[in-house]
């Protein structure tokens, strides 16, 4: 199948998905969304697909949402696309724990909003030593989507999730490091090299055992999950309703401060 915002190719037990949009930093649009999780959706049930590795084209891993998409939805008052993102890739990082196949992402540049949240669903992350993580939400009136909360309290502690998604500070990789959701960090000239090293000792692991892992796992940290992301699906749409995110998106496109509660 040919996908418009990502590719998708199987060599050698690993499914590779690469997110395609470098032009607007890999943002998510409602297209990309879907085919993402139509490439889970294949992985999951594609015997040959021992690994899912997930990279990104461009300097930038991900921006999270896409930002000019956001604007035009504000600008037009199309809610409806907004709050389809919002399921969307809350089903994304979902489905990236409930594959029964251990999931790499590769990153560079940068991995903000949602993008940062898929890389917390991930089971094994490697970042180029340039990269940072932003829980961007906070910049444009938002809250965490993708499961991030849920997940970012699961690796990290309440209160340092807290103090990161309320500020918005960047996280360098070898802090994310330190925090214990990235696995390996790598200088950019080595990140192709190292991540192609763990997904082939990975892919000639025991495919049974990986899948009673994850179960396990999730059962152990995760069985809640679901329940949760009704309420996050539910809270980010009012929130996309309020005229603190209209600013923050508009403030983005304007590349001036926000001015909330105005």
């Amino acid at each position: 199948m040919l996908y418009n915002t990502i590719q998708y190719i199987v060599d050698n037990g690993v499914g590779t998905l690469t997110f395609n949009r470098p032009n607007v930093a890999n943002g998510f649009n409602v297209e990309m969304c879907k085919e993402i999780l139509h490439v889970m959706d294949r992985a999951s049930t594609d015997e040959s697909v021992k690994i899912l590795l997930i990279n990104a084209e461009g300097k930038v891993f991900s921006a999270g949402g896409d930002l000019m998409e956001m604007e035009r939805a504000v600008d037009s008052g199309d809610t409806e696309s907004l709050f389809e993102i919002v399921e969307l890739v809350a089903q994304i990082s979902l489905s990236m724990k409930q594959l029964s196949k251990p999931v790499v992402m590769s990153i560079q540049g940068a991995a903000a909003g949602a993008a940062f949240n898929m890389a917390l669903a991930a089971d094994f992350v490697i970042a180029s030593s340039n990269v940072r993580f932003i829980q961007a939400f906070v910049n444009v009136g938002l809250a965490p989507d993708a499961g991030g909360l849920y997940l970012l309290t699961r690796s990290i502690g309440m209160n340092r999730a807290m103090h990161m998604v309320m500020t918005g500070d960047a996280v360098s990789a070898e802090k994310a490091k330190e925090l214990g959701f990235v696995y390996k960090v790598c200088e950019p000239e080595d990140l192709q090299t190292a991540t192609k090293r763990l997904v082939d000792k990975l892919a000639k692991g025991p495919s049974q055992s990986y899948k009673v892992m994850k179960e396990m796992m999730y059962a152990a940290f995760l069985s809640g999950w679901e329940e949760y992301k009704t309420l996050e699906v539910e809270k980010q749409c009012l929130l996309g309703l309020t005229d603190d995110f209209k600013e923050g998106v508009r403030a983005f496109a304007e590349r001036r401060r926000p001015k909330f509660g105005q």
